[in-house]
């Protein structure tokens, strides 16, 4: 079966710090680029960063600066580390695969989120 299994959220303050963990199972990485996404309720979920096969990153204006993707294909695990946290970056958090047969925007698995909030 496979599974995308999104941890590490968590209530920090403002300014603080969260690694987020994707793990895969069901499935191998390799070969799969690694999508963040979040969503704050009565909004449409949203592009955060993004990891492919090659390790190449692609990172919202919000995003750059502060958070930073890794994978580690032999764990099977990608990796956020968000560091300067702000108010607004409060949000379910979510990681999806996409295989290298699919366009950009076309993601083919998605994990159950974490909660992430950041106090003022």
């Amino acid at each position: 079966e496979v599974q995308l299994q999104a941890s590490g959220g968590g209530l920090v303050q403002a300014g603080g710090s969260l690694r987020l963990s994707c793990a895969a199972s069901g499935f191998t990485i390799d070969d799969y680029a690694i999508g963040w996404f979040r969503q704050v309720p009565g909004k449409e979920r949203e592009f955060v960063v993004s990891i492919d096969r090659h390790g190449e990153t692609k990172y919202t204006d919000s995003a750059k600066g502060r958070f930073t993707v890794s994978r580690v294909n032999a764990k099977n695990m990608v990796y956020l580390q968000m560091n300067s946290l702000r108010p607004e970056d409060t949000a379910v958090y979510y990681c999806a695969a996409r295989p290298p047969d699919l366009k950009p925007y076309e993601w083919r698995y998605w994990g159950q989120g974490t909660q992430v909030t950041v106090s003022s």
